[in-house]
């Protein structure tokens, strides 16, 4: 008698309330219309895919392009850039040495002309006095 009477409390606790047991109905009815309606409804995402694939991929290439033509044109200026410097440079240098060259031949000319002024003398300068006096003498005879 005691099991029977379990089996009957279990029953009880187990029985489903009417109104819960009609909510459940509705909502598997509900959910069973809207799966229905989306396998018989016409697939029109499956050929807007592909599409949207193919611009996704232009634009993938068109930014890859555009990146490679970037880093080649920067590639390009980096190098006009050192060449014009390295012009300037060289310019820079060679306005150096001719300006260098010019004082070397300043000072040469200096040189020569002290030289010259040296050796045109007909006496030292410290021997001057005497060709003076001897200058005279000449002259008084």
């Amino acid at each position: 008698m005691n099991s029977s009477n379990e089996k009957t409390k279990l029953d009880n606790e187990l029985a489903i309330d009417p109104t819960l047991e009609q909510a459940l109905k509705e909502f598997r009815s509900s959910v069973q219309t809207w799966s229905e309606a989306m396998y018989t409804r016409p697939r029109t995402a499956l050929a807007a895919a592909p599409q949207q694939r193919v611009w996704r991929l232009a634009v993938g290439w068109a930014l890859g392009v555009a990146l490679v033509a970037g880093g080649v044109s920067g590639g390009f200026y980096e190098r006009q850039h050192r060449q014009e410097l390295a012009q300037m440079e060289a310019a820079r240098m060679a306005e150096q040495q001719k300006i260098a060259a010019a004082e070397k031949v300043r000072e040469e000319e200096d040189l020569l002309a002290k030289v010259d002024s040296e050796v045109a003398r007909e006496v030292p300068s410290a021997m001057e006095p005497l060709a003076q006096l001897m200058a005279e003498d000449e002259t008084n005879k």
